[in-house]
C-alpha cells in the first residue's frame, strides 16, 4: 500500500491517532487524494523545528478534550457537511465560461464547511505559503478556479456527512446563516485592524462542532436537543453527553487542520473568553461579541435581560460602552441575511 492508501487505513482503524503527511511529492493528484484523510501536511526538505513545532502543536491540542471517544468521533471524520444547494451553486458556476472568481468567492462565503475545507488546504506547507491565509477570498484566487473545480469534484467534503433532516429543534440552514451574520459583525468589529479576518474566519467557524456532531453523532445529538429544548444550555447539555462542548469540538478540529492559533483559540473561548489570560480586546472577543449579537439580531432580543454578553467581562476589557453601536451593526447585518 502507498501513504495514502495507509493514512486511510489508519483513519478507519485507528481514527484517535493524527494523521500528517510528509511527502517529497507535490503533485495535485497526490494532495487531492489524501485532502480527505490528513490533518496536516509537510513537504520535504523541511525544517526539523518546523516538523517538531507541527508535532508539539497536535499534541498541546489534545488537552482541549479528555474524551478519547470524542477524539475518536473527529479522527474518523473524513470530511464535514457542505450544504447541498451552495454545492450545486458552485459546480454551476465553475461550468459557467463567463464565471469569475469573486462569484466563487461569494458562493463559497456561504458554506461554513467549505470555508474550513479550503482554507485547510491552502495553509497546509503542499503549498508553501511564506504566510497563513485566513481570507477565503484570498484562498479562493490563490487556488484558482481549475483546483477548485477539481476540489468539488474529487473530494466529497462537498456532499457527505449532511446531518439527518430528523433532527427535532436543529436546522443546518439556520447555523449557517447564523455563521454568516456572526462572520460580518465580527469583521466589522474590529474594524480595519489587520485581525479582522481572522475574527471573520473563527466567527463564520465557531459552530463547526455543532455540525460535527450533529452529523457525526446524530443520536446523542437528539438527546442535546431534547436537553435544550427543556432548557438546559447548549454547552452543558452537549458536557454531559459528549463529555465536551461544541467549541473544544471545533476547536480541536480546526487546530489539527492547521488554522492559525487565534483562529482556533477564538473558536475553542468563544462562550468563555475570560477564561484566557489577555488584556486586549482582539480576535477572540471579538468573535464572542458577534455570536452573541447575532443570536439576539436573529430573535429580534435585544434587552438586556435577554444578552448574553457579559457586560462586566467587556468592562474590564475596556469597550463597555461600545456595545450599543456594535448591537446597531448587528441589528442592521442581521437585515440582510442569506
Amino acid at each position: 500500500m502507498d501513504g495514502a492508501q495507509l493514512l486511510q487505513y489508519v483513519q478507519t482503524h485507528h481514527p484517535n491517532v493524527i494523521r500528517i503527511v510528509f511527502s517529497g511529492h507535490t503533485e495535485l493528484e497526490t494532495a487531492l487524494r489524501t485532502v480527505t484523510t490528513a490533518h496536516q501536511y509537510l513537504t520535504k526538505p523541511c525544517d526539523p523545528e518546523i516538523l517538531t513545532g507541527v508535532i508539539e502543536r497536535a499534541c498541546a491540542l489534545r488537552e482541549l478534550l479528555t474524551s478519547s471517544s470524542i477524539r475518536s468521533l473527529i479522527g474518523g471524520l473524513g470530511e464535514l457537511p457542505s450544504a447541498p444547494g451552495v454545492y450545486h451553486a458552485l459546480t454551476r458556476a465553475l461550468a459557467d465560461a463567463d464565471c469569475s472568481l469573486a462569484d466563487v468567492t461569494a458562493i463559497v462565503e456561504q458554506d461554513v464547511a467549505m470555508c474550513a475545507k479550503i482554507l485547510q488546504l491552502v495553509n497546509s506547507s503542499f503549498f508553501g505559503l511564506a504566510k497563513r491565509i485566513t481570507n477565503i477570498r484570498d484562498a479562493v484566487v490563490y487556488l484558482g478556479a481549475n483546483m477548485l473545480k477539481q476540489l468539488a469534484l474529487s473530494v466529497a467534503a462537498f456532499r457527505a456527512f449532511n446531518p439527518p433532516a430528523n433532527l427535532p429543534g436543529f436546522s443546518f440552514d439556520a447555523l449557517q446563516r447564523d455563521a454568516v451574520l456572526s462572520a460580518k459583525i465580527a469583521k466589522q468589529i474590529l474594524g480595519k485592524q489587520k485581525s479582522a479576518d481572522d475574527a471573520y474566519t473563527a466567527a463564520m467557524l465557531h459552530d463547526i462542532g455543532t455540525l460535527t456532531l450533529a452529523s457525526a453523532a446524530p443520536e446523542d445529538f437528539r438527546r442535546v436537543m431534547a436537553q435544550r429544548q427543556q432548557g438546559v444550555e447548549a454547552v452543558r447539555a452537549e458536557q454531559q453527553i459528549f463529555g465536551a462542548s461544541h467549541a473544544e469540538i471545533g476547536a480541536y478540529l480546526l487546530g489539527l487542520w492547521g488554522l492559525p492559533y487565534t483562529v482556533v483559540e477564538a473558536v475553542a473561548f468563544h462562550h468563555r473568553p475570560s477564561d484566557v489570560q489577555h488584556e486586549i480586546f482582539d480576535v477572540l472577543d471579538a468573535v464572542y461579541v458577534a455570536s452573541a449579537l447575532a443570536e439576539e439580531a436573529v430573535h429580534d432580543s435585544s434587552s438586556a435581560q435577554s444578552s448574553n454578553l457579559d457586560k462586566q467581562y467587556l468592562a474590564r476589557m475596556g469597550v463597555e460602552e461600545k456595545i450599543p453601536t456594535w448591537r446597531a451593526i448587528a441589528c442592521e447585518s442581521g437585515k440582510h441575511r442569506i
